[in-house]
């Protein structure tokens, strides 16, 4: 019997990004098999098609251009045979689609297979939050664990140096997930924590839309260090009534928490789209069409789940910042509301 054959499933900007790092540590470590698969959900590319562009030119010439992959990293637009015998499952699809995406694979993965979700995003249940490693256990069965961090895709693709944090109940499975994600460049810590790892990647897209609209406004670097002070206070907050397990502060202070949330409101792509949102009042939806070739964008949609998990527990006044948020995006309030919502709000009080 070989090493654990891993399979990355998904094939976008971060996706491939996390495959570059897979195949090649995949190739010099025997504990896994040589052959990494990727799952691509399959388009034409100028007329060609994306699997057979990556496969032959080792590129994915869409979402992560000018970056070479593994040659081992072999790209199957079938997701059942791209997982099929798979004993690590990398999940990294737009949240929107991770249920779906679970439901194909349904009776089709090793039971003990080891799980680890890279998707930024909650989703809402019958009992409030649901988050997207208990979905994808509850439909496959798998265990699962977390990695979340200061990551935006290009940059560690160039290799530049960055942290991340996996989340993971069972220590001996941390170990293994870390030899797997681990490069001189992407340093790994391990916590156990891992709802709190989870949520806060989700809730920091919130707080960048949150830090565009502030550069959108014409803002400065004074007021986004309070959005993010006043957003991390929102996200503790928010794990504390939440996570069914234990929520420590330490977890925040690791790359998934406050350096994941300042690296998201002064790059990546929901700031970004917020403060063209707040200079030209176009929709969200047409500047997501408009400025992201195709990406999805995260922070909104998070916010309007959140919004209604809030609702339904009452809580809303107790999280400004989130709600802020929601009502600029989708109920038509003025962007200067978010000016407002940090003046009054009672972490002052």
């Amino acid at each position: 019997m070989g090493g654990k054959k891993v399979c990355v499933v998904g094939s976008g900007n971060w996706g491939s990004a996390i495959a570059k790092i897979a195949g090649s540590n995949a190739a010099r470590l025997s504990t896994f098999e040589n052959q990494v698969s990727m799952w691509v959900l399959e388009e034409e590319v100028g007329g060609r098609r994306l699997t057979d562009i990556i496969n032959t030119e080792h590129e994915n010439v869409k979402y992560l251009p000018g970056h070479k992959l593994p040659p081992n990293v072999v790209a199957e637009p079938d997701l059942l045979k791209a997982c099929a015998g798979a004993d690590v499952l990398l999940f990294v699809v737009p949240h929107q689609f991770i249920g779906k995406v679970c439901d194909q694979l349904k009776g089709h993965v090793k039971k003990e297979a080891v799980g680890m979700s890279l998707i930024k995003g909650v989703d809402e249940g019958p009992d409030g939050l649901r988050l997207i490693s208990d979905i994808i256990h509850e439909k496959l069965g798998i265990e699962m664990n977390v990695l979340m961090g200061a990551n935006i895709a290009n940059e560690v693709a160039e290799e530049k140096f960055c942290e991340t944090t996996i989340g993971c109940k069972n220590m001996k499975h941390g170990q293994m997930l870390k030899d797997l994600m681990q490069t001189p460049n992407f340093r790994v810590s391990v916590v156990q924590e891992a709802d709190t790892v989870e949520i806060c990647g989700a809730l920091k897209n919130v707080v960048a839309v949150g830090a565009g609209f502030c550069d959108g406004l014409g803002y400065g670097d004074n007021t986004k260090a309070a959005v993010i002070r006043l957003g991390l206070m929102e996200m503790i907050g928010f794990a504390k009534l939440f996570c069914k397990g234990p929520v420590t502060p330490a977890t925040f202070l690791e790359s998934c928490g406050v350096a994941d949330l300042i690296t998201t409101c002064y790059g990546g792509r929901n700031r970004k789209v917020a403060e063209a949102f707040a200079k030209t009042g176009k929709s969200i939806e047409q500047l997501e069409k408009e400025m992201l070739n195709g990406q999805k964008l995260q922070g909104p949609q998070t916010s309007a789940e959140l919004h209604r998990i809030l609702k339904s527990k009452n809580v809303v006044e107790k999280f400004p910042l989130f709600t802020a948020v929601y009502r600029i995006c989708y109920e038509g309030k003025p962007v200067t509301d978010f000016i407002t919502c940090l003046q009054n709000h009672p972490e002052h009080n």
